[in-house]
């Protein structure tokens, strides 16, 4: 499957920043699960050719103004063909250990019932069919509901309310397989959903890893490990490390936040002007920090 991705986020200032600086991870790279065809990303309509790999395989680059400046458009778009490897992922390029994913962040600390739900997952199909039913036991003990929780709301915090979102969901899968000793992540990237059901932001999911089959990816939210319908960007310890955008502004007043999300399924003389942004409402955001 060819899945065409339009990702635009529109930073306003209230007063004139003075200086801007951002860590974009907004550059996919080849997978046993996909190939990138085409991406170009660009800030203020200049592309960005400062991307370098990380330690995690991935790409990702430092932009900084230090003029005076009233916004900040960030557009990464492009062509990327995607493989159904029923969520198997691989042993993938990393100078990371998989190990290191064992780590506790302050939003994937797990806190006791977590820890009780983890261990009450049946054990005795194997290592898989272990992380298949904890990602179920996940979805059944936290509804997805949107606006209960925010990007700050740990993976205990969610658990505790019983709703939330995809990365509520990601983040107390990857709570609960750490403390049964299975290294999880953070992904972060984009997804192809059906009909109405079509996202215009971002999505997250978990990644888990057993040595035989290497990395696998969950979405708790969808109940399904995923499929080529799924375009991964980034990952981390966390949502806030695997973030497409994260940054910090020297400014006087509040920061609005416009973000959209087209993809769609890349047919024969289809062309990227199909994907028209749809002007989305702005939310005031108080603070220094993007």
């Amino acid at each position: 499957m060819k899945l065409l991705v339009r990702h635009q986020t529109v930073y306003r200032y209230a007063a004139s920043a003075g200086r801007v600086a951002m860590r974009l991870k907004l550059m996919p790279v080849d997978t046993p699960q996909q190939t990138v065809l085409d991406w170009r990303v660009s800030v203020n309509d200049e592309p960005l050719a400062g991307f370098r790999a990380n330690s995690y395989g991935e790409k990702e680059a430092i932009w900084i103004r230090h003029d005076r400046l009233d916004h900040a458009v960030i557009v990464a778009e492009g062509l990327v063909e995607t493989r159904e490897t029923h969520g198997v992922v691989g042993h993938v390029r990393s100078s990371v250990p998989p190990h290191f994913f064992l780590r506790d962040t302050p939003l994937t600390r797990p806190s006791e019932p977590i820890a009780t739900m983890a261990r009450a997952v049946p054990d005795d199909g194997g290592p898989l069919a272990r992380l298949h039913g904890l990602s179920a036991a996940v979805s059944d003990a936290v509804q997805y509901r949107a606006g209960v929780t925010t990007s700050e709301t740990s993976a205990a915090a969610a658990f505790a309310l019983g709703a939330g979102v995809c990365q509520d969901h990601a983040q107390i899968f990857i709570a609960a397989a750490r403390t049964l000793g299975v290294p999880a992540r953070y992904v972060s990237g984009y997804l192809l959903a059906a009909g109405e059901d079509a996202l215009h932001e971002t999505h997250g999911w978990a990644e888990a890893w057993l040595p035989d089959l290497g990395w696998i990816g969950f979405d708790p939210s969808n109940r399904v490990c995923v499929t080529e319908r799924y375009l991964r960007v980034a990952s981390g310890l966390d949502a806030d490390e695997a973030a497409p955008i994260r940054g910090s502004v020297t400014v006087a007043g509040d920061i609005w936040i416009d973000a959209d999300v087209r993809i769609a399924q890349a047919e024969e003389g289809v062309e990227e002007r199909q994907l028209q942004r749809q002007q989305q409402q702005t939310i005031p955001l108080v603070g220094s920090k993007g």
